[in-house]
């Protein structure tokens, strides 16, 4: 009897990692859809090309503040059970919503202008409900144990969105951006609307073990974890977005790197499964700071790569790293959160990365991968951040592990 309750409950914390995976890969190719199109629709109403920057910085902008906002809203749901699910369903629906109607504002023309922007800026606030909040499933009714393995498999619809990206661009550029709205808005709003059974079944078969605590103020770990992972992705953002492609055109053609780029992605989705195993035993903080480490060594490796096969490899390690370091932060930020702010912390993370993607793009906007005097900086800048704050959550973890005083907040294991 327990064995078969034993396989019960891994049996339904699969399918609710799995439900993760499927939410998080059609919300990413739904945010894939939107940047190829988004030039094209802002010229319909009247917006210059060199402005559609501005317009993704404030999505990015709009991310940092709302994601934490969500996720400090769950925490005060999910105590019902079934409302944390109506709550992500209802605001997937106002999202969706508005996505689907951008293209059809934009056929209006300049005089839709306002409109256009208006529905932008619900989108972006709607669509955070769609991160943290259904992540915090994981923290709130997972035993800890489970917590990396569920988060990677989450994490997966992430890593395949990427690895799919540069196709669905080459496929999607030349098509009206009626269809491909539609078809993302219904499958995110029909995946959106599982969430009230999923959540349902997981806290039939795994409730609590304790009531619910208060949640309490983030001590000096947690702040150190969050400025870590803006580090992090700050990384991640100049090196994948910024630097990568100029890398392989050293010994590739342009129309190759749809072929390339998903390397890193392919890093990424394999490295994760193995590394939730160590963050199991030995804690997210660890494996973060180790990614980190490892990252900006395969970093350095890509920019002295003498070969495009040298290169492949060092990609390939760099998004491997990158997926243990955000699977870790994951796993980390819910232990963090274990009083009661599983989703504030989750919040803050998939801010943090928000305010990494807004400063790589802030980079973009003033010019400063064409500056010869800045391009030392763009492309070491990345080995710097992984580094330096894989090396400093290193140190937390040790001090963590020594008992010391302040630094005793469990962080992912």
């Amino acid at each position: 009897m327990a064995t078969r309750q034993i396989s019960a409950d891994t049996g339904t914390a699969n399918r609710t990692g799995l439900y993760l995976a499927v939410l998080q890969l059609v919300f990413t190719l739904g945010w894939t859809t939107y940047v190829i199109y988004l030039p094209k629709l802002a010229a319909e109403v009247g917006i210059a090309p060199s402005a559609v920057i501005l317009i993704l910085m404030l999505d990015q902008a709009i991310f940092t503040i709302a994601d934490t906002a969500m996720g400090v809203a769950a925490d005060k749901i999910a105590p019902y059970v079934g409302r944390l699910g109506l709550f992500v369903a209802l605001v997937a629906a106002i999202s969706c919503g508005a996505f689907v109607a951008l293209p059809f504002v934009a056929g209006a023309g300049v005089a839709a202008q306002g409109w256009f922007i208006a529905l932008i800026v619900v989108w972006s606030i709607a669509s955070s409900a769609l991160r943290a909040p259904p992540l915090t499933l994981l923290g709130k009714y997972r035993a800890r144990p489970q917590v990396p393995f569920l988060a990677a498999l989450a994490l997966l619809g992430y890593g395949v969105a990427g690895a799919v990206s540069p196709y669905l661009g080459v496929v999607l550029r030349e098509h009206d951006a009626r269809l491909p709205f539609v078809i993302s808005s219904v499958a995110l709003l029909l995946t959106a609307l599982a969430m009230s059974r999923i959540e349902y079944d997981v806290a039939r078969d795994t409730p609590p073990p304790t009531p619910a605590e208060a949640a309490k103020p983030l001590g000096i770990t947690s702040i150190i974890f969050i400025v870590a992972t803006v580090a992090l992705a700050l990384g991640y953002q100049l090196h994948f977005a910024m630097n990568s492609a100029p890398f392989y055109l050293r010994f590739a053609r342009p129309d190759e790197l749809q072929w390339l780029m998903p390397v890193f992605w392919i890093g990424f989705n394999i490295a994760m499964f193995p590394a939730s195993l160590v963050v199991k035993h030995r804690g997210g903080l660890i494996v973060m700071g180790a990614a980190g480490l490892c990252g900006a060594v395969a970093i350095v490796a890509a920019e002295l790569a003498g070969s495009l096969d040298t290169l492949v490899v060092a990609q390939f390690l760099a998004g491997a790293a990158w997926g243990c370091m955000l699977m870790s932060a994951i796993s980390a930020a819910l232990a963090i959160g274990s009083t009661g702010a599983e989703g504030k912390v989750t919040g803050l993370v998939f801010s943090a990365l928000a305010l990494g993607t807004f400063a790589r793009m802030a980079a973009v906007a003033g010019g400063l991968q064409k500056m010869p005097d800045y391009a030392p900086l763009l492309h070491w800048a990345p080995v710097a951040c992984w580094s330096v704050a894989g090396a400093g959550l290193l140190v937390i973890a040790a001090a963590r592990l020594q008992g010391t005083p302040g630094l005793k907040a469990s962080a992912g294991g």
